[in-house]
């Protein structure tokens, strides 16, 4: 699964498209993987744009929680932004919404992590 990223000042977007089910969820995690690495002991931002994505199961769930503890054992932030109205009912239902801080948009989420990003963003 391709894993769309961009950088605006300190934070990172990714954006991932289509299901993230049993089939690709292996993959979906070795691609978020590689990029939470990248969180330092100064807390590397992210926003998750699941704009594109239209359905998640039980195994991709798994891939956020683990990432979410990776992040975290870094310093690192992961937020969610732009739910389809399915995965919203996902994560409200399984009670990520617990786990994660969510938006409606990714402007939303990158204005509450980070102004110089927000910045670069709307630049």
């Amino acid at each position: 699964m391709e894993i769309k990223n961009k950088t605006y000042s300190d934070v990172l977007v990714l954006s991932p498209e289509g299901r993230i089910d049993h089939a690709n969820s292996e993959d979906f995690r070795n691609g978020l993987a590689l990029f939470i690495e990248r969180c330092k002991s100064d807390g590397e931002r992210v926003v998750l744009d699941l704009a594109g994505v239209d359905y998640i199961s039980s195994a991709g769930l798994r891939c956020f929680m683990l990432a979410e503890k990776q992040a975290k054992s870094r310093g690192g932030t992961i937020v969610v932004a732009a739910m389809q109205p399915v995965v919203k009912e996902i994560f409200e239902i399984s009670r990520f919404t617990l786990v994660f801080d969510t938006f409606a948009t990714v402007q939303e989420a990158i204005a509450k992590l980070s102004p110089v990003a927000l910045k670069a963003y709307q630049a």
